[in-house]
C-alpha cells in the first residue's frame, strides 16, 4: 500500500484540486482515496489535525487513518456502486481529548468498486448535542408524567398517551384502559364538532389551538367540563395531536354563580374583577387586591389594563375561546403568570384570574429544592450513566459532582449486609427489570478509604419508556443508626458483666448455627463454690471473680468457639471443631486447669472448682436449644456429684438420674416432718486400751419409695438446695440428745463425733445451734466434737478461722476430716484450733502394700503428735490394717472392721476392740 500524503481526488487539475481543499476545510472536512488495485491510500491537508496528531509523520497517520478504515476494506468491495458507507470512530487526541469522526466513502467503479472517495469530519458537538436532547427529552417526560394537568396525544382520533392526570380525569384506574381507543369515546357529542375544527386549524408542527372549553365523558358515563388546548407534533415519525386539559368543573361553577348571581365570591383564590362594556373595574374581590397588590379603593374606576400591567381586550378574547394564559404585573414591577377567564354579563364583562405564577416558579425550584434535599439524589440516564448527582450525595459519596456525574453506579464498591460485592447495584437492576427496590440497606466504601451504611431506594423516571429506563436513586446515610442497633443488638444478647454471649444468643446459636455434617458440641461449665464467695465477700468480688472466670474460658478455647454466660456462675462453650470425645475431654481439663488458677480480688487468693456438662448433637439431632442444654446442665450436675472439679457426658441414663435427684430432692424438704431421717453411730477405738471413746454421728434417710438413701446422694442435694443448714441442725440436734441419754442410762463417757458441710460454717446462726442442742440435752460441752473437712477449712481461711474460735469457746472439740485430701500446711494447722486429726480412708487402703503409704501416714502421725493433735484413722477394713496403725503410734481409729454404723441401741456390742487373735463381734443393721 502506497500513501501520496499530497495528493487529492484523481483527476482534475491542481487548481481544482486546491478550490476543492478550500470548499471542504470551510466544513471542517478533509478528503481521502483507498485504491483497491494500487492499495493506494491518499488524502488532503488537514488530515493530521483532524485525528488529533499534528506534527505526526506519515507513517503515523498512515496507520492511524488504516486502523480506522480497516472495517471498511472488506464491506466496501460487496458494496453496490453510488451506495453511500458511513462509519463513526472515536479517537483520542496528542492531548488525551476523546472526538468523534464521522468517515463518509462511495464505491467507484462498475460492475465492481476500485476504490473508495471520501470524506471524513470531527462530530463531537453533534454527539453531545444529541445527549442534551435526550436528557431533555428525559427531562420533559418527568415532567408530562408528574404534571397536574391532563396531557393525551391522539393519531386519526385513536389515544396513543395518556399521563396520570388524564386517567384520573376519565375515571380510570391506569392509562392502559385508555390506549387505543377512540378519542370520541371520552368526548360529549355536542363538543366533538368543535373539537374536530380546532384540529383541522392546526396546519403546521408547533401550531396550538386557543383555550377552549369542552366536556369530556368518563368511564362511568359521568360529564367532565375541561379547558383544553390542542398542539400538532410528531409521534413516533408520524403527525399527532398533543391535547393538554385540565378540569374546570370547579371555575364553571364560579363563573355560573357570577353571571346568574351577580356576584363576587370572596373567598376564593383566583382575583374576580368585574368590568364594565369599556373595560373599567367596577368590582374586585380580596384575592384580586392580593394577586395584584392594589387595594380595592384604589382598583375601582381604573382601566383593567392599568390594574393587570398588560393588554386586555375581553371582547377579542371572548371569541377566541374565553381563556387564555398570560403575563400581567403587581402593581410593584412582580412579573406574574396569569390563566384568564371571561365571561360576558348584561353588564360588561367578568374575569377570572388564576395566579400560576407558583407553578412556573415550581419548576424553576425543583431543582434548588432537590439540592437542598439532605438525602442524596442520583439521576442515571438509559445509558447507565450517572447524569445529575445532588450535594447530598457527593457528602454521602465523598466525592465530587465532577467524579460522580458521568460514572457508572457498579463502578462504586457496594457490599451487601453480609459483606458480599453486589453481583448488581440496584440501579442496574431497577434500569433493566423496571422493578423498584426500595430501603436496601448496603455499604459503600468511599474513595477517601471510609465505609458508610445507606438506604437505596430505586425509582424508573419514565415507567411507560422501554427498557433500559433512566432510573431516579435516592439514598440516606444510616452508618449511625446502624451503629445504634448493632450496639442494641449487642446488649441483648451479651452479659452485661462478663461481655460474653448470653443465654439469647447461645440459644440462636444452638438454634441456626448447626453445620449440615459436623457436630455440635455444647460444654455447660457450673462453679462449685462461687455462692459461697459471693454470700461472703460480696457482690463486687463475686463480679470480678466472674469476670476473670469468663477471661480465662475465652482464651482457654478457639476463636471459633463461643463462650457464653447464662446467669450467676453458669458459663457455656459452643464448638464444632473440638467434637470428638478425646477432643472434648482435653478441652475440658484446660478449661478446668485454667479455673485452677488462684484469683486475686480485693486482696483475696480465691481457689474455685468447676464441674462441666458436655453434650454432643450431631447433625441430624433434632433437639432444640433449651433441650441441649438442659442435658449439658444434667451432665454437669453429674460432675458435680462426682466431688466437682471434672466433666461429664451426657446419656440417656444420666437423665433419669437427675430426675430421680430431682424427686429426691423435693421429697428431702418434708424428710424431717415426715421422720424420715435418723442417725446411724460408728464407734472410734482407742487402740491402746482397746475401748469404743466415741462414736460419729451419720445421717441417714430411710425413703418411703425409694429405700434407704445413700448419704452420697442426697447430702449433695442438701448442699445444693441450701437445706443442708436446716438438716446439719436437725442432725445435731437428735445425735446430742440419743448419746445424752445413752451416757446417763448405761454411764458411759462416749464422745459425740458431729460432722459439719462447708455450709454450715457460712450459717451466723452456728454457734447458737450447737449451745441450745448442748443445753437442750445436758450433753457437756466437753463430749462433742465437730468435725469439718480439710477442704472446707482451706478454701477460705481467713473467714473460716473465726468461726472455728467461736465454737471453740464453748467448750466443744474440732476434728479436722478427711485430713491429706485438701491443701492445708503445717503452718495453718498450727495457728487453727483444732483437736483431732483425722487421716483420710484414701491413705489407709493400699496401706498393707506399699511402703510408701506407711511412710506417708507415719509423718503424719508424727506431725499431728508434734501439733499436741489426738490422731483418729479411718477406713480400718482388715485386722492387718489395725494391726500397722497400732504399730505407727495411731492413737484412735473406725471402720467397718470395728463396727459398722448402727442404730443408737445397737451400739453396746462394739464398746471394746477384740483382741489381736479374735475377729471382730458379728454386726446387724443398716451400713
Amino acid at each position: 500500500m502506497e500513501i501520496d500524503p499530497n495528493g487529492g481526488l484523481p483527476g482534475g487539475s491542481g487548481f481544482h484540486r486546491e478550490l476543492l481543499e478550500v470548499a471542504l476545510s470551510a466544513q471542517g472536512a478533509v478528503s481521502w482515496t483507498f485504491d483497491f488495485a494500487e492499495d493506494q491510500l491518499t488524502w488532503t491537508a488537514g488530515m493530521e489535525t483532524l485525528l488529533g496528531m499534528p506534527g505526526a509523520g506519515e507513517e503515523e497517520i498512515r496507520a492511524r487513518l488504516v486502523e480506522l478504515l480497516t472495517p471498511w476494506t472488506v464491506a466496501a468491495r460487496t458494496t453496490v456502486r453510488g451506495q453511500g458507507l458511513d462509519l463513526e470512530q472515536p479517537v483520542v487526541t496528542a492531548e488525551g481529548q476523546t472526538r468523534v469522526l464521522h468517515f463518509h466513502a462511495r464505491p467507484v467503479g462498475d460492475p465492481h468498486p476500485i476504490a473508495l472517495v471520501g470524506l471524513v469530519r470531527e462530530v463531537t458537538a453533534l454527539h453531545q448535542d444529541r445527549q442534551a436532547l435526550t436528557d431533555l427529552a428525559g427531562r420533559y417526560r418527568l415532567l408530562v408524567e408528574l404534571s397536574p394537568d391532563a396531557i393525551c396525544v391522539h393519531q386519526d382520533e385513536v389515544i396513543q398517551y395518556a399521563n396520570p392526570a388524564m386517567s384520573t380525569i376519565l375515571g380510570a384506574e391506569s392509562s392502559a384502559q385508555l390506549l387505543g381507543r377512540p378519542l370520541t369515546d371520552f368526548v360529549a357529542p355536542d363538543s366533538i364538532p368543535p373539537m374536530r375544527d380546532r384540529i383541522k386549524s392546526l396546519a403546521t408542527p408547533g401550531t396550538a389551538t386557543p383555550r377552549a372549553r369542552a366536556e369530556l365523558q368518563r368511564l362511568d358515563g359521568t360529564a367532565v367540563p375541561v379547558e383544553l388546548v390542542a398542539v400538532r407534533i410528531t409521534w413516533e415519525g408520524h403527525p399527532a395531536v398533543q391535547v393538554i386539559g385540565r378540569d374546570v368543573t370547579r371555575e364553571q361553577a364560579a363563573e355560573a354563580t357570577l353571571r346568574y348571581q351577580a356576584a363576587l365570591v370572596d373567598h376564593v383564590n383566583n382575583a374576580i374583577i368585574a368590568l364594565d362594556r369599556k373595560g373599567v373595574v367596577t368590582s374586585v374581590n380580596p384575592a384580586a387586591e392580593t394577586v395584584y397588590g392594589v387595594p380595592a379603593d384604589q382598583a375601582l374606576g381604573r382601566p383593567v389594563t392599568e390594574l393587570v400591567g398588560a393588554p386586555l381586550q375581553p371582547e377579542a378574547l371572548l371569541a377566541a375561546g374565553g381563556i387564555t394564559e398570560a403575563r400581567h404585573r403587581r402593581s410593584d414591577g412582580t412579573a406574574l403568570v396569569i390563566r384568564l377567564s371571561v365571561a360576558k354579563m348584561d353588564s360588561g364583562f367578568v374575569l377570572v384570574c388564576a395566579d400560576e405564577t407558583a407553578r412556573h416558579r415550581a419548576e424553576q425550584d425543583f431543582a434548588t429544592v432537590v439540592d437542598a434535599l439532605n438525602e442524596g439524589i442520583l439521576v442515571v440516564a438509559p445509558t447507565g450513566l450517572i447524569v445529575s448527582a445532588n450535594p447530598a450525595a457527593e457528602q454521602i459519596l465523598g466525592a465530587p459532582r465532577s467524579a460522580i456525574v458521568g460514572s457508572a453506579p457498579e463502578t462504586w464498591s457496594v457490599f451487601d449486609e453480609a459483606g458480599q460485592p453486589l453481583r448488581a447495584h440496584p440501579t442496574v437492576s431497577t434500569q433493566r427489570s423496571g422493578v423498584s427496590q426500595t430501603a436496601r440497606v448496603l455499604r459503600l466504601e468511599r474513595p477517601d478509604g471510609r465505609s458508610v451504611w445507606t438506604s437505596v431506594t430505586t425509582r424508573l423516571l419514565g415507567p411507560q419508556d422501554r427498557p433500559p429506563h433512566a432510573v431516579v436513586t435516592s439514598f440516606t446515610d444510616v452508618t449511625e443508626k446502624r451503629a445504634a442497633r448493632e450496639r442494641l443488638e449487642h446488649e441483648a444478647t451479651h452479659d452485661p458483666l462478663t461481655g460474653l454471649a448470653n443465654r439469647t444468643l447461645v440459644l440462636r446459636r444452638l438454634g441456626h448455627s448447626r453445620h449440615p455434617t459436623r457436630p455440635l458440641a455444647l460444654l455447660f461449665l457450673d462453679l462449685d463454690n462461687f455462692k459461697r464467695i459471693n454470700d461472703s465477700l460480696g457482690h463486687v468480688v463475686g463480679d470480678e471473680v466472674l469476670r476473670t472466670v469468663g477471661q480465662r474460658l475465652v482464651q482457654a478455647t478457639r476463636d471459633e468457639a463461643l463462650v457464653g454466660r447464662l446467669g450467676g456462675d453458669e458459663f457455656v462453650v459452643l464448638t464444632q471443631h473440638e467434637n470428638t470425645r478425646d477432643a472434648l475431654g482435653e478441652l475440658s481439663r484446660r478449661l478446668l486447669a485454667a479455673l485452677t488458677e488462684p484469683i486475686h480480688a480485693q486482696g483475696r487468693q480465691l481457689h474455685l472448682r468447676a464441674s462441666i456438662g458436655i453434650v454432643v448433637s450431631h447433625p441430624a439431632d433434632t433437639r432444640a436449644g433449651q433441650d441441649l442444654l438442659r442435658d449439658a446442665d444434667v451432665a454437669m450436675y453429674k460432675a458435680k456429684a462426682g466431688g466437682g472439679r471434672r466433666y461429664a457426658f451426657f446419656d440417656v441414663e444420666l437423665r433419669q438420674r437427675v430426675q430421680r435427684h430431682m424427686v429426691l430432692e423435693q421429697d428431702l424438704h418434708h424428710a424431717v416432718a415426715q421422720d424420715q431421717l435418723w442417725v446411724a453411730y460408728q464407734p472410734v477405738v482407742d487402740l491402746r486400751t482397746g475401748r469404743t471413746v466415741a462414736v460419729e454421728g451419720l445421717l441417714r434417710w430411710r425413703h418411703p419409695v425409694h429405700g434407704t438413701v445413700s448419704p452420697g446422694e442426697f447430702i449433695p442435694l442438701a448442699e445444693e438446695s441450701e437445706l443442708i443448714n436446716s438438716l446439719g441442725a436437725h442432725m445435731l440436734r437428735t445425735a446430742v440428745r440419743e448419746l445424752a441419754a445413752m451416757r446417763e442410762r448405761h454411764r458411759l463417757e462416749l464422745r459425740l463425733h458431729a460432722n459439719l458441710s462447708p455450709r454450715q460454717l457460712e450459717d451466723p446462726g452456728l454457734q447458737a445451734t450447737v449451745q441450745q442442742a448442748l443445753a437442750d440435752s445436758g450433753l457437756p460441752a466437753r463430749a462433742l466434737c465437730l468435725e469439718l473437712t480439710e477442704n472446707a477449712i482451706m478454701y477460705d481461711p481467713a473467714a473460716t478461722t473465726p468461726v472455728l474460735h467461736a465454737l471453740r469457746e464453748l467448750g466443744v472439740s474440732l476434728a479436722i476430716d478427711d485430713f491429706g485430701t485438701g491443701h492445708s500446711s503445717l503452718a495453718q494447722l498450727r495457728r487453727l484450733p483444732f483437736d483431732i486429726l483425722k487421716i483420710d480412708r484414701s491413705f489407709i487402703t493400699d496401706l498393707e502394700d506399699s511402703d510408701e503409704l506407711d511412710v506417708l501416714v507415719t509423718s503424719i502421725i508424727a506431725m499431728a503428735h508434734t501439733l499436741g493433735l489426738t490422731v483418729v484413722t479411718e477406713g480400718i477394713e482388715t485386722a492387718h490394717q489395725l494391726d500397722l496403725l497400732r504399730d505407727l503410734g495411731s492413737g484412735q481409729a473406725q471402720g467397718y472392721y470395728l463396727g459398722k454404723p448402727a442404730p443408737i441401741e445397737e451400739l453396746l456390742p462394739f464398746s471394746r476392740l477384740p483382741p489381736r487373735d479374735e475377729p471382730p463381734p458379728a454386726e446387724s443393721g443398716p451400713q
